[in-house]
Parts: C-alpha cells; structure tokens; sequence
C-alpha cells in the first residue's frame, strides 16, 4: 500500500468528525498563519485550531515568498484576513543547506540553475525577522499591523515571539 493509499484508507475512516464552520471561505478568527512545511509542525493542534478559523499557508522554512505574499494579498483583500502569524521553527532542513550548495546539486542533476530563491539560513530568528521585514514593506497587504513571528520549539512545543 502507497502511502496516498493508506492516507485514502484513514480519511475514508475518519468521515465528517472534524469540527468547525465550512459555510464560507473567510476565516472567522481573520488570521493566516504562514508556516514551514515540517511534518512536526501540527498546525491545528498546537494552536487549538478549527476548521474555518484560519487560513494555514506553508512552504519550506515557512519564508515570505512571492507565492506567499500572493496568497496573503488574496487571504486579506477578499476573504477578511487581518493579522498574520508567522511560525518558523527549530531543527528546520533549511538550515541544513546553502543557497549556493542547493543551487549548485539542483543545475548538476537538470542542467538547469534555478531563479528562485532557496532561503536557507544559519539562525531561525534572523530568517523570521527576514520574513516579517518583508510583509510589513509589501506594498500588496492593506493590515500590517498584526504581523507577528515566533519560533516554535519541535521539542517541547513552546513558541518564543521574535520582536
């Protein structure tokens, strides 16, 4: 069994149990939350959340990317979002890397150097205060203000905020 079949299997056991409000696409907390794709990190449960209360947006390091800031300018100008929460995390597999190193094996095995940016980092906090820098200068988000970055510790769960 694939594990996109074993992952078929589960949902077709779980059925309709997921709590939460599915009438509308406009999240009734007004909050996105940009985070790493980091199977550690359970969204939904580290923050008590329910369907219908947030808009969850995650990629490799949690960074502010073009595509992010595409998906933020949507999440705020039609479906209500106000404040963004901004969840880097600890022991993440950007740190591992170089942008150049990355780079460099991707055109080795394609042929090809890709455009896009790789955000690999040494020290979480300066990549969340990166991130941040760059939501509150984007010129395509109308509510600055409730932007906010934290790093969430894989460990213990406990998330420090980064001023």
């Amino acid at each position: 069994m694939t594990a996109i079949d074993e992952l078929l299997r589960r949902n077709d056991e779980l059925g309709n149990v997921v709590p939460g409000d599915r009438s509308t696409p406009k999240p009734s907390m007004q909050v996105a939350i940009l985070t790493c794709m980091d199977s550690r990190i359970r969204v939904f449960e580290i923050f008590g959340l329910k369907q219908g209360e947030a808009h969850v947006l995650r990629n490799a390091g949690g960074v502010v990317t073009d595509d992010m800031i595409r998906s933020l300018a949507l999440s705020q100008r039609k479906l209500g979002t106000r404040e963004v929460l901004l969840v880097h995390h600890t022991n993440c597999g950007l740190e591992l890397v170089t942008e150049d190193g990355f780079k460099d094996e991707l055109e080795s095995d394609s042929g090809m150097r890709p455009t896009w940016a790789v955000e690999a980092f040494r020290e979480v906090k300066d990549s969340v205060r990166g991130s941040m820098n760059r939501l509150r200068h984007s010129a395509f988000l109308p509510f600055k203000d409730g932007v906010r970055g934290f790093v969430y510790d894989v460990r213990t769960g406990a998330l420090t905020e980064v001023i």
